[in-house]
């Protein structure tokens, strides 16, 4: 079962982080949500903390085209 806290706060961690790093980026820019699904999915597949969850996330959202979301 995938700990709805965890992965909302590993989530909000990684947007605000990447969102300081990209002042460009909308707080409802779609790259949130495929965020909260990469980590959820993330969480189902290797339990692990909610550092390290959100480490996964900037990884994930730094690899992401810009042009594609």
């Amino acid at each position: 079962m995938v700990d709805e806290v965890a992965v909302r706060r590993a989530a909000e961690t990684a947007w605000t982080v990447y969102r300081a790093r990209h002042p460009d980026v909308g707080a409802q820019d779609s790259r949130r949500c495929l965020l909260e699904r990469h980590l959820q999915g993330r969480w189902e597949a290797h339990e692990g903390d909610a550092e390290e969850l959100a480490s996964f996330g900037l990884a994930y959202l730094h690899r992401l085209p810009a042009d594609e979301c």
